[in-house]
């Protein structure tokens, strides 16, 4: 096994041989993409799997999704947290958008180069997009007022898993301020699932959303 994505089987043990290799293809892919199209902060390409990788799957400590499950990617850049977050979770279905289309054409190649089934991407505003999902997930794209402007029409009426649908959003740092208008917002340390360093002051937020009808 390729040692560089034993930080990933430390915390999840249970992978497929596929699963593997996916996650081990995708430190070629990026760096070869990433000399042509920057998408991951060059200093970070090295560190890959602990900083986009592993911090991308803290959302899954906090919410194993279900088969047939769909989730919207806000901003994914470069294809996280979504792409690895597909890869473990090969039954749930992920939407990935993002307003450069540069990025999306990075995504839709390593999409292809891993043949994962399970993932669809548009070069689309947030607010442009139609569907509705079980979660919309990010990493840290904007604050959290304007997150929701964007995507609270786009949760499903019906809750499945044991949390409510809603937003998962990575996030660092003291949140107090920017959630004070949201106190159903539930703080998940990712520190509690993963001893390094760089988690330290990393979370998942979880903010419940009502489903609304569309205007």
């Amino acid at each position: 096994m390729n040692k560089t994505i034993a930080i990933i089987t430390k915390y999840f043990d249970a992978l497929s041989e596929q699963q593997i290799s996916q996650f081990e293809a995708l430190a070629p892919l990026y760096k070869d993409w990433n000399a042509k199209i920057n998408v991951i902060s060059r200093k970070d390409i090295d560190e890959l799997y602990e900083k986009h990788v592993l911090h991308a799957l803290g959302i899954a400590k906090v919410m194993p999704f279900l088969p047939k499950a769909t989730v919207l990617d806000v901003g994914t850049g470069g294809g996280f947290p979504g792409i690895p977050l597909a890869i473990l979770f090969p039954e749930t279905q992920f939407h990935l958008v993002d307003t450069i289309g540069k990025k999306i054409k990075v995504v839709d190649a390593v999409v292809a180069a891993l043949a994962l089934k399970n993932v669809t991407t548009a070069h689309i505003r947030a607010e442009k997009v139609q569907q509705e999902f079980d979660f919309i997930v990010s990493r840290a794209v904007t604050n959290m007022p304007d997150f929701v402007k964007w995507v609270r029409k786009k949760i499903k009426r019906k809750s499945n898993h044991s949390i409510k649908n809603g937003i998962l959003y990575l996030k660092g740092g003291d949140l107090t301020e920017e959630l004070a208008g949201f106190p159903n917002a539930s703080l998940y340390e990712l520190s509690a699932y993963f001893e390094e360093p760089f988690f330290e002051t990393k979370k998942v937020v979880h903010l419940p959303l009502k489903y609304r009808l569309k205007q």
